[in-house]
């Protein structure tokens, strides 16, 4: 079992900068991939980034490419969202989550664990 606790989320302006935090305990933090999905009102669930277990490899949706920027540190088993010249369009409730596979991944079914979120909203 893996407990994963999001932070950092808020209210800002069209163009600001986030740092969203997710602290994971239970199980051996690197031994999962770890990702970013966000779900706005009346939208599903969407990838939004994802590092490898080890933090060697990252991958992002396209909308966030360029602004956003995924991290770890296992020695603090946290997971890093850097969420910079934000837009409206990226208000949502963020949550991490966590899979057993080395590798990264943006497929929402590899995730086992997840977290409760954070809202992180954009105002124009």
């Amino acid at each position: 079992q893996v407990q994963l606790v999001e932070s950092g989320g808020g209210l800002v302006q069209a163009g600001g900068s986030l740092r969203l935090s997710c602290a994971a305990s239970g199980r051996t933090f690197s031994n999962y991939a770890m990702g970013w999905f966000r779900q706005a009102v009346g939208k599903e669930r969407e990838f939004v980034a994802a590092i490898s277990w080890r933090g060697g490899s990252t991958i992002y949706a396209n909308s966030v490419k360029g602004r956003f920027t995924i991290s770890r540190d296992n020695a603090k088993n946290t997971v890093y969202l850097q969420m910079n010249s934000l837009k409206p369009e990226d208000t949502a409730v963020y949550a991490c989550a966590a899979a057993p596979t080395p590798i990264a991944t943006m497929n929402r079914n590899d995730y086992r664990y997840w977290g409760q979120g954070t809202q992180v909203t954009v105002s124009s």
